[in-house]
Order: structure tokens, then sequence, then C-alpha cells
């Protein structure tokens, strides 16, 4: 059963920048996937703006930072690809959901570093391990890291560190799954007005005005800037595009 129309996978896209790249990947004509973790009837949302586009769309649920969780989670993704797509596999993994969080070094917990890491390294690596066997041959993915990962701000050394470890890993996908056709890059979004991180960068007028003044466009990012960037990754055009950090952040601290 092999489906002729691309399918992405792209993890917390119930809200945000997972919510934009989706809706950007319908209006490339490709079906989504959408995972969410509490999110559910915003999650029902985005499948029906998808539907409305004219793209097929399922949402499940998934707390990717519950690398025990996983292999129920694929075996579930496997009916939902063959009853609501026709397909066995999918062609474009999107590791986008992710979690906030700004504590000093001298103040981290333990706790909290583990968190960070299960979520944004940890659950990024096994999650896309696991997702190896349903991808098909010549598709991509496409992690998302952060513009945090190149330009250092008080209180972000865990979550940072983190995405800085996603581009490595990146490289090293794109590196290893090349002989498949996969090509692998990461998107680094500089700072966005949504509700991440508690939406300090949209409702924070003094920490909005300061990322405005030191981006050469004048102002912080939206959603909206960030998803199309996305979508053309898992494009034909995009193809030769692979192992790439691309930050996208209206050139941030340049």
């Amino acid at each position: 059963m092999e489906n002729q129309r691309k399918i992405a996978l792209v993890t917390g896209g119930s809200r945000g920048l997972g919510k934009n790249m989706a809706l950007k990947l319908a209006k490339k004509g490709i079906d989504v996937i959408i995972t969410y973790l509490t999110k559910e009837d915003e999650a029902k949302e985005v499948v029906a703006q998808i539907k409305a586009a004219g793209q097929n769309a399922a949402a499940l649920r998934l707390d990717t930072g519950d690398v025990k969780s996983f292999d129920q989670f694929f075996e579930h993704l496997k009916g939902v690809l063959k009853d609501t797509f026709q397909a066995d596999k999918f062609d474009f993994l999107i590791n986008n959901a992710g979690v906030g969080h700004n504590t000093l070094i001298k103040d981290m917990s333990e706790e909290v570093f583990d968190q960070l890491t299960n979520v944004h390294f940890k659950g990024v690596y096994f999650l896309t391990q696991k997702a190896l066997n349903l991808l098909n041959d010549q598709g991509g993915i496409v992690n998302v890291s952060s513009g945090l990962s190149r330009v250092s701000m008080h209180g972000y050394s865990a979550y940072a560190s983190m995405k800085g470890a996603i581009e490595v890993f990146t490289r090293y996908l794109a590196a290893e799954l090349g002989a498949r056709g996969i090509n692998a890059n990461s998107i680094a979004p500089g700072a966005i007005e949504t509700d991440f991180g508690g939406g300090v960068v949209r409702d924070n007028e003094q920490i909005n005005q300061h990322i405005s003044g030191i981006t050469a466009l004048g102002r912080v990012g939206l959603p909206e800037d960030i998803g199309g960037v996305v979508a053309f990754l898992c494009t034909p055009d995009a193809k030769w595009v692979n192992a790439q950090r691309i930050e996208v952040s209206g050139g941030m601290s340049i």
C-alpha cells in the first residue's frame, strides 16, 4: 500500500510553531499527522483546518518526553496510517514538540534538567530512531533547534545545550540516512510571539522591544515566519539541502 500523497508527522502540532508548520505543509499538498500532549480540542481544530484546505489529517496524543510510551505510539500510528491515509509509511518527520524553561545555572535542579533532556534530546533521539522503519526512503527529517544555540541569553543554559545536541544529532542523521535518500536538517527559530515559555516574548513588552532592537528586520518573530521554511524543506525543491542548520530569526544578534 504505497500512497502517492506525501505524509508528514509533526510533533507538538496543536498550537504555536507546530500548528503553523502543519498548516503550511498542507498548503504544499502534504497530508499531516500532528501530535499533542494535552490540547486535544486545539489539535482537532488544526485537523479540521487541514481537511478544509483539502488535505488529509489526524491527531494523536504523544508525550515526547516519555520514551517508554513510543512503542505504543507507533503501533497506534501504524493503524492510523492504514485506516486514515491508506499508507504503510510516512515521508517527513518534524521534531517540533518542546517546553521552554529559564533558570540560571546556579539555580538549575536535576529534576528540571532531566525533564528538558527527555523532551528536547533523549525523546527526539529515540522517537526518530523508532520512526526510521516507518519513514519512506527519499523522505526527510526536520529537527527544531533554537537561535539560543548560537546566541547566549541568561537562563537558557540547559535548554540551549539540548538544542546544540540536536544540531549535532541532525548531522549524524544526514550521514547515516543518506544511503536511503533521506535528508536531515535543523531549523533554529529566533524569539517568537507564542505562548511558549509562558508567553514571555509575546507578553513582556520590555523583552519584546529588546529582541526587536537586536534583530536586523526590527521585530520579533511570528509563527507564520517559521512554518513555511519547514514546509519548503519537505518539498523536492529542498532535496539537496542536507545536514544544515538554518536559522530563521530575522537576523538576530548578527
